[in-house]
């Protein structure tokens, strides 16, 4: 790779062979050919490039016929030449709004040489250099040519293992994007630990997001977010999870929380996993009157809140606006709960609430069900919640006015799925998640005959694993059924050291593939298959994109395979 970076390093100090022959191609190429041959430097990408107009064209004509090339438009064209080359290097295209080099392993030098080419991209919006973890400590040779695209509009470094000399560069480069709104430096750890002092100061008032998840953020951090936010009239979203030691001291968060008063354009908070306890939610609570316009608060994974949200329900009244309220894996007690389900009437635009992974849920969805606005509820996810016979009936009643209905590890529902079934509305839920749920044969039979019925038809997700056994009988009914053409993801995974023979229901499998358009993932783990089944289904799905997860053969199975067109290497990848 340093290698292949040399030629973009010199470019600024000398012409490179490239530079020559490219010249010697275009004086011999007219304004015409020039557009046919448009698919190796292409100037352009589906979504806009570098116009050429008719203006252009007829100069490049004159001076062609005078045999003299314009300098301006030479170089423009050598450096386009360039940017492509090293982008289709790394399996990409050039496009000259959007720069997306996520996942491509660039190293110090691939970043330098970036760097170079940003004059071609005069009109870029978009920046990605997320996972590549190769650049960290490099950033300032990239930041040090920001004013090349003064444009961008986003910027996103996730992954890159900056470290504070990283997020200084940047912070003193940012004056130089004044049209800069989303900045994400989340899973960096080095912006912790009084890295992100480099911010202060530096960020123009139009960023209206900022994403610093898993940035190992500390309770002396917190008060230079504060400072941060403090500056940022615009800021709409808010994302700090996954910084358990944000919280850690409660003069932190107090600043931080203070800040939040001038952020009254802001319409997500979210704080997963930041440590809170009861005092984080007295100060958090005092903010949220100054927050008028927020639509989704996350405080999940935050256990230390148990037996303190009423700290904070209090002051839910102020988010008249709120949408998503997510408190799943907070440990809430009995008297959390009631006191949240207090003031549930008071906000009417709640349509996605998430308690999930809280065991005291189970005794009170009667009640939490009659306090929320059920016509208008999209997402109430129960999974892992304990739920009882009661609680799972009274589940039933905001069933037809869900999306998404999550039951998962609640053993209650076996034998009882019908209940839940007979409540859909036809093409209204999209996600059917009932993972270990100790589904019996019986509820196969009465999702086969909800399929019939039109009730699955806009169906995307069904996930039916870890529920052994799965009656074979009724798993062939479900694909006899059909009523799932919008299905794309189905999952019948069976639990970890299990396992079941599939040749009761395969068939019927192999036979609904076709009357399933939409499908991208089929997962069947730890189901046993035949050698002839195996080919058979690789073989129904050998021009499809599925992904297809499965248990790899045994070495019986595969000594009793014959050779097939699916054993080619270059195939079989592309299938499985």
């Amino acid at each position: 790779m340093e290698a292949d970076g040399q030629p973009g390093r010199d470019s600024g100090q000398r012409r490179s062979p490239l530079d020559l022959i490219m010249n010697q191609i275009r004086r011999k190429r007219t304004a015409a050919d020039r557009k046919s041959s448009g698919r190796f430097l292409s100037r352009a990408s589906d979504r806009g490039g570098i116009p050429e107009d008719r203006e252009t064209e007829d100069r490049e004509e004159r001076a062609e016929g005078s045999g003299v090339v314009e300098p301006v438009e030479s170089e423009r064209d050598a450096g386009w030449g360039r940017l492509c080359v090293f982008l289709q290097r790394l399996g990409k295209k050039a496009d000259s709004r959007t720069l997306n080099l996520t996942h491509c392993d660039l190293t110090a030098t691939d970043l330098l040489e970036l760097a170079t080419l940003l004059q071609c991209l005069p009109q870029l919006e978009e920046m990605d250099l997320s996972w590549n973890e190769l650049i960290g400590g490099s950033l300032r040779a990239l930041t040090s040519h920001l004013q090349h695209v003064g444009g961008i509009r986003t910027l996103r470094l996730c992954s890159c293992r900056l470290n504070a000399d990283d997020i200084t560069a940047l912070g003193e480069a940012l004056m130089c994007v004044p049209l800069l709104e989303i900045l994400d430096l989340s899973w960096n750890v080095g912006v912790g630990g009084g890295a992100l002092q480099g911010l202060l100061g530096k960020l123009h008032p139009a960023v209206r997001e900022l994403h610093l998840v898993g940035c190992q953020l500390t309770a002396g951090d917190a008060t230079a977010l504060g400072g941060i936010v403090s500056s940022l009239p615009r800021l709409c979203v808010l994302d700090v999870s996954c910084n358990l030691l944000l919280a850690e001291e409660s003069a932190g968060i107090g600043e931080l929380a203070t800040s939040l008063c001038h952020a009254s354009s802001l319409t997500a908070l979210r704080l997963q996993a930041c440590g809170l306890t009861s005092n984080s939610l007295d100060a958090l609570g005092g903010s949220l009157r100054y927050l008028p316009s927020v639509h989704e608060l996350d405080l999940s994974c935050n256990k230390g809140v148990a037996g303190g949200l009423s700290r904070l329900t209090f002051h839910l009244v102020h988010l008249t606006h709120l949408e998503n309220l997510d408190l799943h894996l907070c440990c809430l007690t009995h008297t959390d709960l009631e006191s949240l389900i207090k003031v549930l009437p008071s906000l009417p635009e709640l349509t996605d609430l998430d308690l999930s992974s809280n065991k005291e849920v189970g005794g009170v969805v009667h009640s939490l069900v009659s306090a929320l606005p059920l016509s208008q509820m999209r997402h109430l996810p129960l999974n892992s919640c304990s739920l009882n016979e009661e609680s799972f009936t009274a589940l039933a009643l905001v069933v037809p006015y869900l999306r998404i209905v999550d039951v998962s590890w609640c053993k209650v529902v076996g034998g009882r799925l019908a209940l839940l079934l007979d409540a859909l509305q036809p093409s209204i839920i999209q996600e059917l998640r009932l993972s270990s749920c100790q589904l019996t044969t019986d509820d196969l039979h009465h999702l086969a005959a909800a399929c019939k019925r039109g009730c699955l038809s806009s169906l995307r997700l069904l996930d039916l694993s870890y529920n052994a056994p799965l009656g074979e009988e009724g798993l062939a009914a479900l694909f006899r059924a059909g009523g799932l053409d919008s299905l794309e993801d189905i999952d019948l995974s069976l639990r970890p050291l299990t396992s079941a023979p599939s040749k009761a229901w395969l068939p019927c499998l192999l036979s609904a593939l076709p009357r399933l358009p939409a499908l991208t993932r089929l997962a069947m783990q730890r189901w046993t298959l035949s050698a002839q089944a195996r080919d058979q289904l690789n073989h129904s799905l050998r021009k499809r994109n599925v992904q297809l997860e499965w248990d790899p053969p045994t070495k019986a199975v595969t000594s009793l395979r014959h050779p097939t067109n699916q054993d080619r290497p270059e195939e079989t990848h592309a299938e499985e």
